[in-house]
């Protein structure tokens, strides 16, 4: 092969050595006046090329010289492999020559061993053979209360029986192990003693850390060295001897938990209704302050800080609280045991006179337990508490209602304000009770709060329906005997100053001042009170006019007599008594009574029909219908009721029908009439058209066709007063007797 196939990397090297050479040479060269230093650059470079050519010369020598030394290191380190080898093939070949000896041997390893463990006994001998009486030395320390030096000698009897089990656990000698344990049996009743001791002591801690923490202090260090025994047997987890781990500091935290929880929490049964709750819980509050301040103060020093005692036995009271609330909610409790839980739960635990005091704090922090009452529980026993409070609602108004039933039928009048309008005391008694109610609540919670007022707008809008039904009870005694009551008219006056009292204080019971709306409800029976009350002084006021309309229309009267004088009278009387109630009723008493004053008229006029028999009786009529209304008229107008909210318009309007000099021209006036009064009917203008006494028939038909071609829809807000009158059916022509018509 040609040295270019052997080292190709030399050709390559010495081409790009040529391609730099020519490129440097003809960046230099590229000016002929550059050629005259051509001598100049070819000294320079051969000097170059003699100098890397020696430092090459120089490297390879030494490269050379190494591998020379490493090839005679390594023919040197062949000969030393080859020498150990022969020496390791004779030393097998002595070693296998060998083998028998050695089986000799083992026999004496076997006896070096039992010596081993014969020697071991021996040296534990003295301390097996006294084990029992050490037994009595630590029952004694145990009696003295000298726990520290029981402990100590049980802790060496103790080991001394587990290196023995360890011992035999490794050699695989079960059957001996039952023998040592039945050896060691008192070990057991020793541990069981002064466990006693110590939860006797720990039970008692509260009391111990005050007088006595020594003791204390003791039981914990001891419990502390049991611990740290059972973590090491638990790490190392060869061999676990019988009743480890003890698990002392655990069963410390129990046993403090059980004292406390039987301390406080298990309780005979309460006394549900009475003081019996209040005392209890008070007694709770001051005990659970004053031992955890103990503990805070005095028992935190004498544990290991991670026992975190404060925060364990905060969370013991907190849990064990939330359970014996629990359980006092399952007694059947009266209102106010429910309060006194709710309020002691969600206000005075959390306050400073109790896990909030300042001898507490920052330490003693519940708010990380969670609530001492779910919001589930909270709720249930919100809902209790309400129905509690409308039962006793309920028969503190029923007891209001009963008085003032008695207080209607008594021989002299209803109470006065300063005013001088009729009132009782039903209005403040009522409202002070639902408003104590609703102010309590608001003590506790805002959802309480808000059921207590819906309790309380329900109870009072039932209230108002007992009260409307005594109402009326009292008004069918009186239409059996109007002399009972005997002040029938002011105490339905008392009581509709009474219902306007109470629908102006109904807005005060709302919790939230800025949405003070009475419910519709509440609304709707609170006119339905006021309804009731001024209809029955309505159905006093028509007793008294009746005799006087019955005398309508007559030749007597039409003749001029005082007829309508005295209705004036009898109206004026009532008005008087009207006066006695407030504005807003006294005002819808007058329309009220001016309505019905319109009505009966019209109903005497239309009902029992005077026809007019000439011209003449017409003009008397008209006459005798304008002096009436215009003196009824301004009789109201004087007592206060505006034209405009008078009804007695229409016996102007009527008037004016009558009046009417062309009956031709009835049937416009007649459609005017009906537009202002919707409510007129047929049979009402057949009626005035009879009363007229010249109207003929064509005229007639023509009136009653243009009133069925000009329909009319009552619009809203008016005031009906031709819909409540009702006239006599004309008999039908051609009848051959009544019912029997062909």
């Amino acid at each position: 092969a040609s040295p270019d196939e052997e080292w190709p990397e030399a050709e390559k090297a010495e081409k790009l050595a040529r391609g730099a050479a020519l490129k440097w040479a003809s960046g230099v060269f590229y000016r002929p006046e550059k050629l005259e230093g051509l001598g100049h650059y070819r000294r320079r470079e051969t000097q170059r090329n003699s100098s890397i050519q020696s430092r090459l010369k120089s490297t390879v020598q030494s490269y050379l010289e190494g591998v020379s030394a490493g090839l005679e290191q390594l023919r040197s380190a062949a000969q030393e492999v080859q020498s150990v080898c022969q020496d390791l093939g004779a030393a097998r070949w002595a070693l296998l020559d060998s083998a028998d000896h050695f089986q000799g041997l083992q026999q004496m390893r076997e006896l070096m061993e039992e010596h081993v463990q014969l020697a071991s006994v021996v040296q534990v001998l003295p301390q097996i053979f006294s084990v029992h009486e050490v037994f009595s030395h630590i029952l004694q320390l145990l009696h003295g209360q000298r726990l520290l030096e029981a402990h100590v000698e049980l802790m060496m009897v103790e080991q001394l029986r587990d290196d023995i089990l360890s011992q035999l656990h490794l050699r695989g000698l079960s059957s001996a192990q039952a023998t040592v344990l039945s050896y060691f049996s008192g070990l057991q009743e020793l541990n069981e003693s002064l466990a006693k001791q110590l939860w006797d002591i720990v039970g008692s801690s509260l009391r111990l850390v005050r007088e006595d923490p020594v003791l204390f202090v003791t039981a914990v260090r001891i419990i502390e060295r049991e611990e740290k025994i059972d973590d090491t047997l638990l790490l190392e987890a060869t061999f676990l001897p019988p009743g480890r781990p003890k698990g002392w500091r655990q069963k410390f935290y129990q046993v403090l938990q059980d004292t406390i929880t039987g301390a406080h929490f298990h309780a005979p049964r309460l006394d549900a209704e009475g003081p019996g709750l209040a005392r209890h819980l008070a007694a709770l509050q001051k005990d659970i302050v004053s031992e955890l301040r103990v503990v805070k103060d005095l028992m935190v020093q004498c544990v290991p800080a991670h026992y975190n005692i404060l925060s364990v036995c905060t969370a013991t009271y907190h849990q064990a609280l939330s359970s014996h609330l629990q359980e006092i909610l399952r007694e059947d409790l009266d209102k106010q045991g429910l309060f006194l839980l709710l309020e002691w739960a969600l206000r005075v635990y959390h306050s400073p006179e109790m896990m909030g005091h300042p001898d507490l704090l920052p330490e003693v922090d519940v708010s990380a337990l969670g609530p001492l009452m779910s919001s589930e529980v909270v709720d249930q026993t919100e809902r209790r508490y309400v129905v509690k409070v409308k039962a006793s609602v309920f028969e503190w108004m029923q007891r209001t209602l009963e008085v003032e039933f008695k207080e209607w039928f008594r021989e002299e009048e209803p109470e006065t304000d300063h005013q001088g309008f009729f009132q009782s005391a039903l209005p403040a008694i009522v409202m002070q009770m639902l408003n104590e109610n609703i102010q309590v609540a608001s003590l506790i919670t805002d959802s309480l709060q808000q059921k207590i007022y819906n309790m309380a707008l329900e109870e009072l809008e039932a209230f108002l329906g007992r009260l409307r039904e005594a109402l009326v009870q009292c008004g069918k005694e009186h239409q059996q005997d109007r002399a009972v009551p005997k002040y029938y008219i002011s105490y339905l006056l008392a009581v509709l100053n009474n219902n306007l009292a109470l629908s102006n204080s109904v807005s005060s019971l709302h919790p939230d001042t800025a949405g003070r709306e009475v419910p519709t409800s509440l609304q709707a029976a609170l006119d339905r009170m006021q309804k009731k009350a001024t209809q029955l002084l309505l159905e006093e006021l028509l007793l008294d006019l009746q005799p006087l309309c019955l005398q309508l229309p007559s030749r007597k009267w039409l003749s001029g007599s005082q007829l309508v004088g005295s209705m004036c009278e009898v109206i004026d009387k009532y008005a008087k008594d009207f006066s006695r109630v407030r504005k807003p009723v006294f005002t819808l008493l007058l329309a009220e009574s001016e309505l019905l004053v319109a009505s009966q008229y019209l109903r005497a006029l239309l009902q029992r029909k005077m026809v007019c028999k000439s011209r003449e009786e017409r003009g008397q009529l008209c006459h005798r219908l304008l002096q009436d209304a215009t003196q009824l008229r301004e009789l109201f107008c004087g007592l206060g009721l505006d034209r405009s909210q008078q009804s007695l318009e229409a016996v102007f309007a009527l008037r004016e029908l009558i009046c009417l000099k062309d009956p031709a021209l009835l049937s416009l006036e007649v459609v005017g009439f009906i537009t202002k009064y919707p409510d007129v009917s047929d049979e009402h203008i057949s009626t005035l058209l009879d009363i007229r006494g010249d109207v003929s028939k064509e005229v007639r038909h023509v009136v009653l066709e243009m009133m069925a071609q000009h329909p009319q829809v009552l619009p809203e807000g008016y005031r009906p007063i031709f819909s409540t009158i009702l006239v006599p059916v004309p008999e039908l022509p051609f009848c051959l007797r009544k019912g029997k018509c062909a």
